[in-house]
């Protein structure tokens, strides 16, 4: 019997029954409408709140991997929960949803662990409470027909260091590798809606721009902020490694357009990283 990291937001982020489930996540899909990518997917950004808050939102760049089969998929989050380091995996063989097991690649994260520079600690944790990583499960296991393997990551430390150095690590250890990139992050917090459309277009247009030094810097220049501003911009460096060179952002809401209370709403974006043939 697998090792299994038990879902701790199975029934409240997302639905616990896998049919219920697998309706919800295929509407979200088929309501997002998007431009056919003219390009190679290398990597997506989508917010984390619970589904029914930011499912649609995420639901367009998850449609732009409808048809890919990647063996390998990085998905890098923010660590909501202090810890002691800077960087986490889980130490489960694999994460549970109601749609089934997702096998974790401890092989790549022990080739990590040892690679990395010893002022970066990189820890694995057992049954983790965070909800940012496995949110995006459900979509992936949906999408992507094919079994695939997780490089699971969380950064509790969103530095420019640390988002730099991993994710240029990334991009060198992926090389060559059947992989997908997958950077989950909510925009502004708990501002009045239309403060918070200013402040989340302040990360977008760097996000679309390919500025992962903008993207980490964007709380410290006080024009925005994202709570994975760390885990964007590491994607960012390892897809740009990768062979990546445009950022489209797909789609933008916040949660007051679904509660109705735009007094205080959290952001919400998705955007597409690809490899654009015509640069």
């Amino acid at each position: 019997m697998s090792d299994k990291r038990p879902s701790p937001i199975a029934g409240t982020w997302y639905p616990r029954n896998p049919d219920v489930l697998r309706q919800s996540i295929d509407q979200y899909l088929s309501s997002a409408e998007i431009t056919p990518m003219d390009g190679e997917v290398i990597g997506i950004v989508v917010p984390h709140a619970g589904h029914r808050y930011s499912g649609g939102v995420a639901a367009h760049a998850f449609q732009c991997l409808v048809g890919l089969e990647p063996e390998l998929v990085v998905v890098i989050s923010p660590l909501h929960t202090p810890e002691s380091g800077e960087i986490f995996t889980t130490a489960h063989d694999s994460y549970a949803t109601p749609l089934g097991e997702i096998p974790v690649d401890h092989e790549m994260l022990d080739k990590m662990k040892e690679a990395l520079p010893g002022e970066i600690e990189f820890r694995k944790i057992r049954r983790d409470s965070e909800h940012s990583l496995e949110i995006e499960l459900p979509f992936l296991q949906r999408v992507l027909t094919k079994p695939f393997r997780l490089i699971p990551l969380m950064i509790l430390h969103q530095s420019q260091f640390v988002a730099e150095t991993i994710g240029h690590f990334l991009g060198n250890l992926l090389k060559g590798k059947s992989v997908l990139l997958v950077a989950s992050s909510d925009l502004s917090h708990f501002y009045d809606a239309s403060v918070a459309r200013k402040l989340d277009e302040s990360v977008l247009a760097r996000l679309e721009a390919f500025d992962a030094s903008g993207v980490i810097n964007v709380e410290r220049d006080g024009v925005g902020y994202a709570c994975g501003r760390g885990a964007i911009a590491t994607v960012l460096w390892a897809a740009q490694d990768l062979g990546a060179n445009q950022v489209k952002v797909l789609k933008y809401a916040h949660s007051g357009d679904v509660t109705g209370d735009t007094h205080s709403v959290v952001g919400y974006g998705s955007a597409v990283i690809f490899k654009s043939h015509h640069q």
